[in-house]
């Protein structure tokens, strides 16, 4: 069993929902990344999401596409993303970590060279966006061998089929998009998204997270009544993009986002 089976096994087992933080690795700064990760920890992530900073990322919306551009301008490469995850693990070797980001930086790494230094980092997860299942066979065998998991996105607009294909080859856990559109669009229809993790339910056992458009403690609470998990990005970095805005320093920034996780983790604990 993955580091990732295990974590939601426990949580169902406890009836509990995973709280899974993104943040892009090297945004604003090198220093702050593997600090922020722990306190994310300590404010009750589960899983934490690192992004890998790529220059077109087409998914993102402007918040999260800013926070490429600050780590970019730091130099950030997918090598410094991985060293990050190995400084992290030098403390912590429980919480899984999963990279997201887009196929060239790893292209360009070559993909047996990326997987194995992925499973070096003690890296537990990737999702690469613009890598679809069907082009993605070798690399999911390459991530099997190395017990990493490989995790898809699915989106209100995916038809059945898909979904079972997506599905069939995903493992610790499947990415539901809450909304039409990139991340941190506004409109969330809970009825519509409850309605569509139960129809994904009776095509895969495996666990559903929600990401897109959580923004505070109550959208999390009212997504973490339908799902395994709730994931939190544009939110986090918009708290990072406020404190550079403010001038303040890592610590105020870690401090905030560490606030805004706790409120969400209490939320979830009261389901």
């Amino acid at each position: 069993m993955s580091r990732i089976a295990g974590v939601f096994e426990s949580l169902k087992k406890n009836n509990r929902r995973a709280l899974i933080p993104y943040i892009t690795a090297g945004d604003p700064n090198l220093d702050i990344t593997v600090p922020l990760m722990h306190e994310m920890v300590k404010a009750g992530a589960n899983i934490i999401e690192l992004g890998i900073p790529f220059s077109d990322p087409m998914a993102d919306g402007p918040v999260i596409q800013r926070a490429s551009e600050r780590a970019l301008l730091n130099n950030t490469s997918l090598h410094d993303v991985l060293n990050l995850v190995k400084q992290f693990r030098a403390t912590d070797k429980e919480t899984p970590i999963i990279l997201m980001g887009y196929l060239n930086p790893i292209e360009i790494m070559g993909y047996e060279k990326f997987v194995q230094e992925a499973h070096e980092a003690d890296i537990d997860g990737v999702l690469i966006v613009d890598f679809p299942p069907e082009e993605s066979h070798e690399f999911i065998i390459g991530m099997k061998q190395q017990s990493l998991d490989t995790i898809f996105l699915l989106s209100p607009t995916t038809t059945d089929d898909r979904i079972k294909l997506i599905c069939d080859q995903a493992s610790g856990f499947v990415y539901y998009v809450a909304i039409k559109g990139v991340t941190g669009s506004a409109q969330l229809d809970t009825a519509d998204i409850a309605d569509r993790i139960s129809h994904i339910k009776q095509m895969t056992d495996l666990p559903i997270g929600v990401g897109f458009g959580i923004k505070n403690a109550e959208t999390a609470s009212t997504l973490g009544a339908v799902a395994d998990a709730v994931i939190v990005g544009s939110a986090n970095v918009q708290l990072i993009e406020s404190g550079i805005e403010n001038n303040l320093d890592n610590q105020a920034i870690i401090q905030n986002i560490y606030d805004l996780l706790s409120s969400m983790r209490q939320a979830l604990d009261k389901l």
